[in-house]
């Protein structure tokens, strides 16, 4: 699948955002990537609310072969082959995987930024620990000598 195939083919869904990724393009609409065009074929985004409707149609979730195994991402399932042939169908089957990305990326906590130690805590860890010699009979580093030019 190549970019303007696949820009036709959303065309009644509205405008995406097509990027270079892995071995295909990642597809995205208003900066969160709903869909996976790969080697392999058309994947969409899915949830616990949208997958029941790959099953039904016999879609098989997204999978890849490692060195040692088959890994499978039940996140994107392959877009049912009908619906090639049908823009209006296959634009509801895009907003639904849109959706189920916005979803999944309501769930994602926001990273947690560490705390800036505090004075009590520097101090605290500036003492020695138990068993330690302290830092002043520790045998300093041997310094290299460099030669004078």
């Amino acid at each position: 699948m190549d970019r303007d195939f696949l820009i036709d083919l959303f065309a009644d869904f509205g405008p995406v955002t097509i990027r270079k990724m892995f071995s295909g393009y990642g597809i995205s609409a208003d900066g969160t990537n709903f869909a996976l065009a790969l080697r392999a074929g058309l994947y969409l985004r899915a949830d616990e609310q949208t997958i029941p409707q790959f099953e039904a149609e016999g879609s098989q979730p997204f999978q890849y072969q490692t060195r040692t195994k088959t890994v499978t991402v039940n996140s994107y399932w392959q877009l049912p082959a009908r619906l090639f042939d049908d823009s209006e169908e296959l634009a509801d089957w895009a907003r639904a995987a849109l959706a189920a990305a916005q979803r999944a990326a309501l769930r994602k906590r926001p990273k947690v930024r560490k705390a800036a130690k505090s004075k009590v805590t520097k101090k605290a860890a500036s003492k020695p620990a138990v068993g330690r010699k302290p830092a002043a009979k520790r045998p300093a580093a041997k310094a290299r000598k460099v030669p004078r030019r």
